[in-house]
């Protein structure tokens, strides 16, 4: 990506918390601009919250979205430069990582590679950390390659994981590394 404003597409499947954050963190940027906010459900949070900041957005079709051709064409039609996935629950499918080689980015609620891959994410990530016992929980930001959690890990952060924990209350602390980092490091890789 050379140095210039860069166009961010967001993923999303729900409300749109990170979403949000980095909405508003590139609302007057330099470095990067959302252009985008695709969602696979029609009913998103996030959706909104785009439309509300006048961001274009565009509802996905599992089929299409797999085949991966109608998805790319649709990000190359709006000049996307970076892909950002925030809270996207669907494989992002190979045509797309072909298209878009380390220019697709995602976060995790977790210290990968521990609690990562199929069927981990919200609940069920937390809910696994504090089964397991661990003193030490957190966020990975990682590139976006064919396995599920399994990309180059860019960022990490730790939070602690306290005796009488619940999940719901791992995850606030966790969600708030969430807001306060992930906006950083997608503007970092915009300054690439």
């Amino acid at each position: 990506m050379e140095n210039r404003h860069k166009r961010i597409a967001i993923f999303a499947s729900g409300r749109g918390s990170n979403a949000a954050k980095i909405m508003a963190h590139f609302s007057d940027n330099p470095h990067g601009v959302v252009a985008l906010v695709c969602s696979n459900r029609a009913d998103a949070g996030v959706l909104e919250s785009a439309q509300e900041n006048g961001i274009e957005t565009y509802i996905l079709d599992r089929a299409r979205f797999n085949d991966g051709h109608s998805v790319v064409q649709q990000l190359k039609n709006a000049n996307i430069d970076l892909v950002v996935l925030a809270g996207f629950l669907w494989k992002i499918p190979a045509d797309m990582i072909e298209a878009f080689p380390n220019r697709i980015v995602n976060i995790h609620p977790s210290l990968l590679p521990k609690f990562g891959g199929h069927g981990m994410y919200g609940m069920n990530v937390h809910k696994a950390v504090i089964a397991a016992g661990e003193s030490h929980s957190g966020i990975t930001i990682h590139l976006v390659d064919d396995l599920y959690d399994h990309g180059a890990r860019l960022f990490q952060a730790r939070v602690k994981v306290e005796p009488n924990d619940t999940a719901e209350q791992l995850a606030a602390r966790v969600l708030e590394l969430e807001h306060c980092y992930y906006p950083k490091v997608i503007e970092g890789l915009c300054r690439l």
